[in-house]
């Protein structure tokens, strides 16, 4: 199975969580994909992942099926020839934006699931990556909240949520959909803007059952669980941003302990690495 991520060094922790919560529903080989870049924007120098945490995790998969393995990709040239100036001082970092620029990377194959690093899998997606797209170019669930006020069509709910998202790349090449995202990107301020031109600009995109996408709390047929920011009304109107390595917040406000066994099991992933990083320093030169 193709999986693909993309982000800067912050996102290592939660993409190391996700790719494990994978490893335990699934016996195929996976094989990842982790976009990422060297940028200096809006005042602040982004690190780019590091090849040592992409080789520490596809070790440790590999102990669970030896064919899978993790690519680190560098797309700091691709995104310099197309920068998405108008969207570079959002919310959002421009890493957010990265999958749109797949469609220029040959070794991206046809079939992939992106995923955003705060997703974690909770049941057997086969059924969700295995499905029928021809001649659709992504498929993925309603945003949560967004389904009420970004649709196209005001008689049906059509706008989803891009964390989770199937992408049939040669459909999308064919369509040219992820040129056509970086454009608007780049001439149009948006709020959530990849997200945003993702989901005018698809003209051919299948909406799925939520339990593909949770995004306000975990349910008996969750199959991916996305730790979006939700809204409490009670006893006051306030936001929740919890994610999944807030292993505190997570038991506490959340009230999950579902996920400790991969959270376990990634502290003693991190614990097995600092013991060999001490020894590599203490190797004679």
């Amino acid at each position: 199975m193709n999986i693909l991520y993309c982000g800067d060094k912050n996102i290592e922790k939660g993409l190391t969580l996700s790719a494990l919560s994978l490893s335990r529903h699934i016996k195929e080989p996976l094989c990842i994909y982790v976009l990422t870049m060297s940028l200096w924007a809006n005042g602040r120098n982004y690190a780019p992942v590091s090849r040592r945490g992409t080789l520490l995790l596809e070790q440790h998969l590999q102990e669970k099926n030896p064919k899978s393995s993790v690519r680190l990709i560098d797309v700091t040239t691709e995104f310099q020839q197309t920068p998405p100036i108008k969207n570079m001082n959002t919310r959002f970092t421009p890493y957010c934006m990265l999958r749109l620029y797949a469609d220029l990377l040959p070794e991206i194959p046809d079939r992939i699931l992106y995923l955003d690093s705060d997703v974690l899998c909770r049941r057997d997606f086969s059924a969700f990556y295995y499905q029928n797209m021809e001649k659709r170019e992504i498929a993925g669930v309603l945003d949560y909240y967004g389904k009420w006020f970004f649709r196209k069509d005001p008689l049906h709910f059509d706008y989803l949520n891009s964390g989770v998202l199937l992408l049939n790349m040669k459909e999308i090449r064919r369509t040219r959909l992820f040129r056509r995202c970086r454009r608007m990107c780049r001439t149009r301020k948006m709020f959530m803007p990849d997200q945003t031109a993702l989901n005018r600009l698809s003209e051919s995109k299948k909406i799925c059952k939520g339990k593909y996408n949770e995004q306000r709390k975990l349910r008996k047929d969750t199959v991916f669980q996305h730790f979006t920011t939700s809204f409490r009304f009670f006893p006051l109107f306030h936001m929740v941003t919890v994610k999944p390595w807030q292993v505190d917040r997570m038991h506490d406000e959340l009230k999950l302990t579902v996920y400790d066994d991969i959270l376990n099991e990634y502290q003693e992933l991190m614990t097995e690495s600092r013991k060999n990083y001490r020894t590599q320093e203490n190797l004679p030169t």
